[in-house]
């Protein structure tokens, strides 16, 4: 289990239970590099959740924690792209387990 924990942490499975973060994740999947603000507007159009944009927030820093998006400044604007490293490490884990892991 130890080795486990440090191949995938713990983080990105809390990360990926809550059901918001998991539609941000979609939304992110399908218009990489979107700003808070047509993060939230995408969320309330399309899935009806209207969460402040401070929740929102909140639900983008424990996806950056687990290392699932990471931010990028230009100029005034906060971009979140996607970051499938963490997931790719999963699937190699269970879906494909004769592939060597990265430091191992």
């Amino acid at each position: 289990m130890l080795a486990y924990c440090g191949v995938v942490g713990e983080d990105v499975f809390k990360a990926l239970a809550d059901p918001t973060r998991r539609r941000i994740l979609d939304e992110l999947v399908e218009r990489d590099g979107q700003t808070l603000f047509e993060i939230c507007t995408r969320l309330v159009t399309k899935h009806n959740l209207g969460l402040s944009r401070q929740a929102i927030s909140q639900h983008l820093a424990v996806l950056e924690s687990a290392g699932l998006i990471r931010t990028r400044r230009q100029g005034r604007y906060k971009f979140h792209d996607l970051e499938t490293e963490p997931l790719e490490r999963i699937v190699t884990r269970w879906l494909r387990p004769d592939t060597p892991e990265e430091n191992s």
